[in-house]
């Protein structure tokens, strides 16, 4: 039924088995059919990381989520279709900001035909395909990531030039996603996810980035940026970012719109006092 249930959101057509090109198909398929998102949270909505609330979102209503809810997902259909998944915990931007930032972000470690690879499609622009776990650079297509050991138990992955986050750390100890129940649940409101609204999707030739009103296109010519202006163009850009309206009421996206108003607003005044010094 899991397998089904997500085969169906991803529309995979694909024969589905415990091999390497399943794997690379799942992953990719995943990151061009599942927004990166925290709607929920910016409407108030409990984030839950059990399997029934995990098939429920991702499965049937269509939706995508956190780092914590996305990876927590991918792995039931992966563990469905017979993968060894393992969840670890990571820390993105730990390589500037600290040991603070471990807990902040999960990823996922599959073993296939006799290699561990690195899972992740919790970062907003991630690799499509997983990476192998093994020190390096990985190309894929135009982009280029690197992983590093850092010890016995601790790896980098090296985000391409161009990304949103520089790097991530990952512990390969073994962790149960509801460790991080709590982390998804509560958050301050001085955290980001708070703050403002995000939203992440890569299409075949780009990634589109939702920052409250601004639209991000980045492709290989560069990124061109635009500012919503109505509640109809919110609309119609949380479609092209394949979050289903279904599962919004119309007054709640309203109360979305306006919201993203003073979001906005405070992201105009942060950029211009970096312009003022």
């Amino acid at each position: 039924m899991t397998i089904d249930a997500f085969l169906e959101r991803l529309e995979y057509r694909e024969p589905v088995r415990a091999d390497l090109a399943t794997l690379r198909g799942l992953h990719r398929t995943w990151r061009l059919r599942v927004p990166y998102e925290n709607i929920d949270i910016q409407l108030g909505r409990p984030v839950l990381l059990t399997p029934d609330a995990l098939v429920d979102k991702f499965a049937r209503r269509r939706r995508g989520g956190l780092c914590y809810e996305m990876n927590g997902a991918l792995a039931l259909l992966l563990q469905a279709v017979g993968f060894t998944v393992t969840i670890v915990e990571a820390g993105v931007l730990r390589a500037t900001r600290g040991d603070r930032q471990w807990g902040n972000h999960i990823a996922l470690l599959v073993d296939v035909e006799g290699e561990h690879w690195l899972a992740d499609t919790g970062i907003g622009d991630a690799f499509l395909e997983p990476l192998p776990l093994r020190e390096g650079a990985h190309r894929q297509g135009r982009l280029t990531y690197r992983t590093e050991r850092l010890d016995t138990g601790t790896w980098r992955m090296h985000h391409h030039p161009e990304g949103t986050a520089s790097s991530y750390d990952f512990r390969t100890v073994p962790r149960e996603l509801a460790e991080f129940a709590d982390r998804a649940r509560n958050k301050s409101a001085d955290s980001p996810f708070v703050r403002v609204l995000v939203a992440q999707h890569h299409h075949d030739d780009h990634e589109l980035a939702l920052r409250a009103r601004t639209i991000t296109r980045t492709g290989p010519h560069g990124a061109d940026r635009r500012t919503l202006s109505t509640l109809d163009e919110f609309a119609e850009a949380l479609a092209e970012f394949q979050i289903s309206l279904d599962d919004i009421e119309p007054e709640q996206l309203t109360a979305l719109w306006e919201k993203t108003a003073h979001q906005h607003e405070a992201w105009l005044a942060i950029q211009e006092r970096a312009v003022q010094t």
